[in-house]
């Protein structure tokens, strides 16, 4: 993993908050360096913490897939912005999808968060998945990426938000003494048309017989 870099640390926690500048680089490399890394959802309510097991990444005018790819517009703004930011969109009317901006502010790209383990406040992100369909087991609450932002309580309203703020409601946090880890690649999930050609756009990854990463469905549809 890439040393990130303008890193927070709280004394005797053995997690780092990386800044802006760790996701200022290629998404893929993003993308893979947030696997095992831990997504901090913080409310009135309740803490969740949910450890990122599954993604997807999502470029911009070189990816036919990509929300940024034929440029900027209202709903996307937030992928051309500073990186370190979320992006988060509603998909078909129907759920919310969270990813995180990378690259140079201008350049659009961002990480898709598929799925995730929860390891923290189970209980009330579970409650939350109940009140919005079927949760069969502790390991479907964040397994997809509509489940993981209703188990994280994210929306539109959360778009933008700064996830390198140690203090904030949204906060990404990396080990500092990673364990490790069996990383696998393959085609994104529900792409069609030429943003799917599994040779070029193998942009998935996941953790390799972790129970939450979400199942593989080709699709053929048009370009997000």
């Amino acid at each position: 993993m890439t040393s990130p870099t303008e890193s927070r640390t709280a004394p005797g926690v053995p997690w780092q908050v990386p800044g802006a500048s760790w996701y200022a680089r290629s998404v893929h490399d993003v993308a893979r360096d947030l696997l095992g890394a831990h997504l901090v959802r913080r409310h009135h309510d309740g803490d969740v913490v949910l450890r990122i097991t599954e993604v997807e990444a999502y470029g911009g005018d070189d990816d036919p897939a990509s929300h940024a790819f034929r440029g900027p517009t209202e709903r996307n703004r937030s992928m051309f912005g500073r990186p370190g930011r979320l992006y988060v969109y509603r998909h078909l009317g129907l759920h919310h999808c969270v990813n995180l901006v990378c690259g140079p502010v201008g350049e659009a790209s961002a990480v898709l968060l598929r799925a995730g383990e929860v390891v923290e406040g189970s209980g009330l992100a579970r409650s939350r998945r109940e009140r919005s369909g079927r949760c069969d087991s502790d390991g479907q609450i964040a397994r997809g990426p509509a489940r993981l932002a209703v188990a994280a309580d994210l929306d539109r309203n959360d778009d933008g938000t700064d996830v390198t703020d140690a203090g904030g409601t949204v906060v990404v946090q990396l080990p500092i003494d990673p364990l490790p880890r069996t990383v696998a690649t393959g085609p994104r999930v529900g792409v069609g048309g030429d943003g799917a050609d599994p040779a070029r756009f193998a942009w998935r990854s996941w953790l390799v017989d972790e129970p939450t990463v979400s199942a593989y469905r080709p699709v053929a549809r048009r370009a997000r």
